[in-house]
């Protein structure tokens, strides 16, 4: 039978790597996008999905379960960046940023449960980052919105493992995709006692996320977990150098790995 997937975010980016790999594997993949009609080019179809929309949601879902009788497999893909400091970012940008990372993640994952109870199988991928596993200076609302995701996966996976579905977490590093352009930047203010370290450690995400690596690795790798039976909690996908900083975290002392920090972002204190 061929496995149905369901991956929010497809019109772009990592979401439409995973979408066009997992589409020449000979899967049946349905991306979603805010905008459907504005994707001019796209070799699975798109559904409308707003993941802040619950009513959005609930139809998307509907119209795959419609028409192919199952869900498989959700690829919880969509998101979006915010940096700034924690002081100068607008409420309403920080409630945009959870609406979007987190609360509609988990909307997205309790309107396609029922329908993977039913099947008595079914898989869950939920996109994080590795900067869900550290506050990152000026990236704080963003690194605790997918840290919150990570979190809420683990206390899943437990909760459904019984009815035959099973969730994990894909953590991506830097990739070369148009997140830069998408996310929401706190403006750099003038006389801002944050200007200067803000605006290096912008052009410095920025950076990174230029040269970052090909979408495609982060698509193999969902391959992979798709083909595995008993999936891990967490896979990381990113370049040795991004790996290893998780292992620093794991074995330094915290002043000493918030220092490693500040000195990568050239940050005085």
């Amino acid at each position: 039978m061929t496995k149905v997937v369901f991956i929010t975010g497809g019109s772009s980016g990592i979401g439409k790597s995973i979408g066009e790999f997992l589409h020449a594997k000979g899967f049946k993949v349905y991306g979603t996008s805010r905008n459907p009609a504005g994707v001019t080019m796209s070799i699975f179809p798109l559904v409308q999905l707003d993941v802040r929309d619950e009513a959005s949601i609930a139809e998307a879902v509907r119209t795959v379960v419609e028409k192919e009788g199952r869900i498989d497999i959700l690829i919880n893909n969509a998101g979006v960046g915010i940096t700034g400091a924690i002081e100068e970012v607008p409420t309403a940008e920080i409630l945009n940023n959870f609406q979007t990372n987190v609360f509609g993640p988990i909307a997205v994952m309790k309107a396609v449960l029922p329908t993977m109870r039913q099947q008595k199988k079914g898989l869950i991928i939920n996109v994080t980052s590795i900067a869900g596993y550290m506050g990152l200076p000026f990236r704080g609302y963003y690194s605790s919105s997918k840290g919150a995701l990570e979190l809420i996966t683990e206390s899943l996976r437990m909760e459904v493992k019984t009815f035959g579905v099973e969730v994990t977490n894909v953590a991506p590093g830097d990739f070369a995709t148009n997140i830069a352009a998408g996310r929401y930047h706190a403006p750099v203010v003038d006389c801002s006692p944050y200007e200067e370290m803000y605006k290096m450690s912008l052009d410095m995400m920025n950076e990174h996320v230029n040269s970052g690596g090909d979408p495609r690795e982060m698509a193999e790798a969902i391959f992979k977990i798709i083909q595995t039976p008993k999936p891990k909690v967490r896979y990381v996908v990113g370049a040795p150098m991004q790996k290893f900083s998780l292992f620093l975290k794991k074995i330094l002392p915290g002043k000493a790995y918030e220092r490693l920090l500040m000195n990568h972002y050239k940050i005085k204190g």
